[in-house]
């Protein structure tokens, strides 16, 4: 896996262009943070894209469990990075002034690592079911599968409501889904698995145990 080429390029003119267009003043802390530390770490990254990716084999087998922090917060290139920053600007505007800052903080965090196991376990299972062991070698960078679970909890925050799916109205109650094949489709490289696990853990959030458990651990 390698990365692009870096530096001032067309996603990140965009990029800036879009958060501009809404204002930095309008953008909550923790949004904004986010933002930055991803473009940050994509025009400073912490090492190749192969060193810092999550798979089975590196991050189980190999006890390679830091990857499961650097993972989400590198792009592999430029419109990778802007189609993700787009989302999370408007996602993170709107939980972040429903939930508030620090618990959109927590969110984050925990998702970012948790995702991440899903992911694995996700991988491990595809390579066991189907006895292809190079399910467990598929190696993922992105911030992608926390925007997915991010999504869940918009939607389930603003139930009722439609989303644009190339160009049909969908339900927000099914628009994840709808989503997660579409995009697979559209771009079959993509990490299906990644995706699939930000959806469960949003579902894990919002009809499961783990918000409860987050407020537990956090003394709530």
């Amino acid at each position: 896996m390698q990365r692009r080429q870096r530096g001032i390029s067309a996603g990140l003119l965009l990029l800036f262009y879009e958060i501009s267009r809404v204002g930095f003043q309008n953008i909550p802390p923790v949004t904004l943070g986010t933002l930055a530390l991803n473009v940050i770490l994509f025009l400073n990254p912490l090492g190749p894209l192969s060193e810092v990716c999550i798979s089975v084999n590196e991050s189980f087998y190999r006890k390679n469990w830091w990857r499961l922090l650097l993972s989400p917060v590198h792009h592999a290139d430029d419109w990778h990075l802007y189609f993700n920053m787009v989302s999370m600007l408007w996602k993170g505007i709107m939980l972040e002034r429903k939930l508030g800052s620090a618990w959109l903080a927590y969110i984050i965090a925990v998702f970012s690592v948790l995702i991440g196991v899903v992911y694995m376990v996700l991988e491990y299972a595809l390579a066991e079911l189907l006895d292809d062991p190079t399910y467990k070698m598929i190696c993922a960078v992105g911030f992608s599968g926390v925007l997915f679970a991010l999504k869940v909890l918009n939607n389930h925050y603003n139930p009722g409501r439609f989303s644009s799916v190339l160009g049909m109205q969908i339900s927000n109650k099914y628009a994840c889904w709808v989503e997660l094949v579409a995009i697979h489709l559209i771009s079959p490289g993509t990490s299906f698995a990644g995706h699939l696990a930000g959806i469960l853990v949003g579902l894990m959030y919002t009809m499961g145990p783990l918000k409860k458990i987050m407020k537990a651990c956090a003394g709530i």
